[in-house]
């Protein structure tokens, strides 16, 4: 079965050997997007998070079968040409990272939620937060980044 889609802002077509084939692990193999964690197996730990037209979904759930005609986002394809988009910097500059593991998701998780909401309240981040498990910093500072990225997005689009 031939899949289509766009990754990234690109067309790409993957080959499934098997419909039950799950997009994580085509991100991962085929198409090399190796920033997609592949966590719990199980959509509980949100480490895998993509966005699939414009919702953020556990990728280690969805059938690459069923993202034929979506367009695809990764942690790969946030960044520009010369600078990293405004939650990867507010990650940086807040530490609100440790080991790694998570720390695509959670990115992936507040574009989605920033994208939909540009100013979202506090319960709306948090909400967000949920969908992504932190084994290392705690929350307090994965927090302050998604309230850093609001900022950051507000000053590159007043720009």
């Amino acid at each position: 079965m031939l899949v289509k889609f766009i990754l990234n802002g690109d067309p790409v077509e993957v080959a499934l050997k098997n419909d039950d084939r799950l997009l994580v692990d085509v991100l991962r193999v085929d198409l090399k997007m190796t920033g997609t964690k592949h966590g719990c197996g199980i959509g509980a730990c949100g480490t895998c998070t993509v966005i699939i037209d414009g919702t953020p979904v556990a990728s280690c759930l969805q059938l690459a079968a069923l993202v034929d005609g979506a367009e695809i986002r990764t942690i790969e394809g946030l960044a520009g040409a010369t600078n990293l988009h405004p939650v990867q910097q507010a990650f940086i500059n807040c530490s609100g990272l440790q080991c790694g593991i998570c720390t695509p998701g959670h990115i992936m998780a507040a574009c989605a939620l920033l994208d939909k909401t540009p100013d979202p309240t506090t319960q709306q981040i948090r909400n967000s937060m949920d969908s992504v498990y932190c084994r290392c910093t705690g929350y307090s500072r994965i927090e302050e980044s998604y309230r850093a990225a609001i900022a950051l997005a507000r000053k590159t689009a007043s720009a």
